[in-house]
């Protein structure tokens, strides 16, 4: 088994013993999955409140929908949607670890009032400045891997190899080199190490065939030697090996939540907050990195 870096946040640290749960609260009104969709405050703050007592570590915080289907959102936009919600939700609750989902440095920039703890970048560096104002408001950061898409694009006839080479080697390739680069490239402008996550990205520039390869391999970016983010809640590449909507992705979720847990990932984003807790803690526990809570099955004087 591998043993994973260690990620702190807030003073918090997240490792084997304890991975942390990422929960997605959408400011969206078109979000692929429907049951996170969270436009108005009154549902989106609900939504912190309910991932908070099923046992959430971060808050991720999103005003655009990820693919390409979906309305158009400018900076301004997607600034009103996340940034007072962001500020209101630090007011609330002190201690928060907040994350914002965004590819955009104005946004990130916008939100330092909120006192973020981490920039989510699903889009590989698109905006160069964007790590630059994670350094400067004292955020981490999650490098990802896209493919070289841009933003809000959806992959079509994708290939990592060529002149004959394996396909999936050529794929675990390109991830570790862009995951690589990207972790450098904080290091550079002075974000630490234990805050910088490396996020394969599942379905972003990616087949379903791909997501299965990265999935299975976690441990070979886990021993780049940064925390792994591993975002698998109820994404196409779980539908299309099930044959399943996005409503009824969540066992094919949690197995691969397993999967990635075992294999050492540090972070798992989210829409269901307390069956990931449970698996994590229950994959931690099977590993050895966390004590079981109660052991009373068989000792001397129980019941």
């Amino acid at each position: 088994m591998v043993t994973p870096a260690p990620l702190l946040l807030r003073g918090r640290i997240f490792d084997a013993s304890r991975p942390a749960v990422m929960a997605i609260v959408n400011r969206t009104r078109d979000s692929f999955y429907a049951g996170n969709r969270h436009h108005d405050d009154e549902s989106a703050f609900t939504a912190v409140e309910s991932a908070l007592t099923d046992g959430a570590d971060i808050i991720d915080v999103g005003g655009v929908r990820a693919g390409q289907e979906g309305e158009t959102v400018s900076i301004e936009q997607e600034i009103d949607r996340v940034v007072p919600f962001l500020i209101e939700t630090r007011r609330r609750h002190p201690e928060v670890i907040l994350s914002l989902d965004t590819w955009r440095a104005p946004v990130a920039s916008a939100a330092a009032e909120a006192g973020l703890d981490l920039v989510n970048d699903t889009w590989a560096g698109h905006d160069p400045q964007l790590v630059e104002v994670a350094a400067r408001i004292g955020a981490g950061i999650v490098c990802s891997h896209s493919g070289g898409l841009p933003p809000r694009t959806d992959p079509v006839d994708v290939h990592y190899a060529h002149d004959g080479e394996p396909e999936d080697e050529a794929l675990l390739s390109d991830v570790r080199r862009v995951l690589t680069a990207g972790a450098h490239r904080a290091l550079s402008v002075g974000i630490p190490r234990d805050r910088i996550l490396l996020d394969p990205t599942l379905d972003f520039g990616k087949t379903t065939a791909h997501s299965l390869v990265l999935l299975r391999n976690t441990s070979d970016l886990v021993d780049l030697g940064f925390p792994v983010l591993q975002a698998i809640s109820r994404k196409d590449f779980v539908g299309e090996s099930l044959d399943l909507p996005a409503d009824e992705r969540l066992e094919g979720s949690l197995a691969a939540t397993a999967i990635a847990a075992w294999q050492g990932a540090t972070v798992f984003r989210t829409h269901d907050v307390r069956a990931t807790r449970r698996v994590l803690d229950m994959v931690a526990t099977i590993r050895g990195d966390r004590p079981p809570v109660r052991q009373e099955r068989g000792v001397s004087g129980s019941a």
